[in-house]
């Protein structure tokens, strides 16, 4: 019954948005007008699992009557066929709707800043963090998601020390948070005579966009360098300063922009990965003490620890936090990602109606 109870606060909420939208005074106030449209919009999968619950139950409790009514031999054998069906509709009805009944992360649904950072193993590590910003971005162009470069240091032979983008579209959080972690490599080097394999590792930190609110800073905590862009030459190097470095001076953060060729775009860029990264370190504050109780690294954002393996030989792929390990690597490093983050995912709604279960 408890449940009943929950959907029929749902369904009463979700009349009472209706008839919000449909009062003409709601159309001056655009603020409220979105907010409304957004939560009818997140409501709606629920209601739609709702109707088809209770359309379930009125056919299941039908039966149950003929069952216990009817002496018409042939129509109980048919209502005994359909209740067995429905027993099995019901239940799996009832944990979808558990599923959708989940507190929703309320940054599934931003756009994102990624940073990938060569770790340890010198010029591999740098080719695999290269190998990295082509697989996600490779992704992105499979999600009709767009990519805008914010910094980035390359070696020079196809490697990458470190890149900051941005990737904007509908729910990239939601989709790409369970990536922040250690990404560890093995295979053997194009320098390596012995056909030793070696290891590397490069870390990917995936932080949800801000808005001003969400984040307090004050101006005379920051102190902003502007200096020439670096590049391989030519067209790509400002003979002017366009290039932004920010330092936030309480944390000792820096970020720096010089893909635009406006000294006013890159500090807007700089800013918005100034005000992820603060967030990211407020919501990590708070998080701690849930995530160090939590069995599976999942959605913790703990960059410390390794979380994946790329294993070149074997065409292995190992995700450490949910034991899975796939043999098309091949395909995962061209960016078909999608089924091994669908995994994730799994991994973590289990787990969080496993905790509401024990709760």
């Amino acid at each position: 019954m408890e449940l009943i109870e929950k959907l029929e606060k749902i369904k009463e909420k979700f009349d009472r948005i209706l008839v919000q939208l449909s009062d003409p005074e709601i159309f001056s106030n655009s603020e409220k007008m979105i907010s409304l449209n957004k939560e009818r919009s997140d409501l709606e999968p629920i209601i739609a699992a709702i109707n088809n619950y209770r359309k379930i139950i009125t056919d299941y409790e039908g039966n149950k009557e003929i069952l216990e009514t009817s002496r018409d031999r042939e129509l109980i054998e048919i209502a005994e066929s359909e209740l067995d069906e429905l027993k099995i509709k019901k239940e799996a009805m009832e944990e979808e709707i558990k599923v959708l009944l989940l507190p929703k992360d309320p940054n599934d649904d931003k756009d994102i800043i990624m940073e990938i950072r060569a770790g340890t193993g010198g010029d591999e590590a740098a080719l695999f963090a290269g190998d990295l910003f082509r697989m996600y971005s490779r992704y992105a162009e499979i999600k009709n998601w767009k990519i805008e470069l914010i910094d980035i240091n390359d070696t020079g032979i196809g490697g990458i020390k470190e890149v900051v983008f941005s990737i904007i579209g509908q729910g990239v959080y939601g989709e790409l948070k369970f990536e922040s972690g250690v990404h560890r490599v093995q295979r053997v080097p194009a320098t390596e005579g012995s056909g030793r394999v070696h290891t590397s590792a490069a870390s990917v930190a995936v932080l949800p966009e801000v808005e001003d609110v969400q984040v307090d800073i004050n101006a005379n905590d920051l102190k902003i360098d502007v200096y020439r862009s670096g590049g391989a030459g030519g067209q790509n190097v400002n003979k002017v300063e366009t290039a932004i470095r920010i330092t936030h001076l309480p944390t000792g953060l820096v970020v720096q922009c010089q893909d635009e060729r406006s000294q006013l775009k890159n500090r807007q860029k700089a800013m918005k990965v100034l005000k992820a990264r603060l967030y990211d370190i407020k919501v990590k504050a708070q998080t701690d003490e849930i995530a160090a109780k939590r069995k599976l690294m999942v959605g913790s954002g703990d960059r410390s620890d390794k979380i994946r393996t790329y294993n070149f030989p074997q065409n292995r792929v190992t995700d450490h936090r949910i034991n899975v390990t796939l043999y098309n690597l091949s395909e995962l490093i061209d960016g078909h990602i999608g089924g091994l983050i669908e995994q994730l995912k799994l991994a973590d709604r289990t787990e969080k109606l496993q905790s509401e279960v024990q709760a």
